[in-house]
């Protein structure tokens, strides 16, 4: 095995970088922040669980927040059926987000055994 292969067999593409890959790939996004959250749940160090997703993107013109979401859902359908537990959705057209330039903080974790 050459250096090359042994680097690309080792190196792991992380949940959040698929995430942000896919939304946009699908959505060119104006601006898009992928945060992993599990740290603030009750996982396992490092796990890829929980995440907020704050996205700007003209494809969500004319759409209720409902079919954002939906449309989010099926191009992470993979993710959500394979670990990832929670998805915070903060999206806006560019018109929204210029009127607010900021996704509201997340909420403490309330499950588990964290106190």
């Amino acid at each position: 095995m050459t250096i090359s292969e042994t680097t690309k067999a080792t190196t792991k593409v992380t949940v959040k970088a698929t995430i942000q890959s896919k939304l946009v790939v699908d959505l060119n996004p104006e601006h898009i922040d992928v945060l992993n959250e599990s740290h603030q749940h009750n996982v396992p160090e490092n796990s890829e669980t929980h995440f907020k997703v704050v996205c700007v993107s003209k494809r969500f013109d004319g759409l209720t927040r409902v079919k954002r979401h939906q449309s989010v859902y099926s191009v992470l359908s993979d993710e959500l059926n394979n670990g990832v537990h929670a998805l915070a959705l903060h999206l806006y057209t560019p018109e929204e987000w210029a009127r607010i330039a900021a996704a509201p903080a997340s909420p403490d974790c309330m499950g588990g055994s964290k106190a």
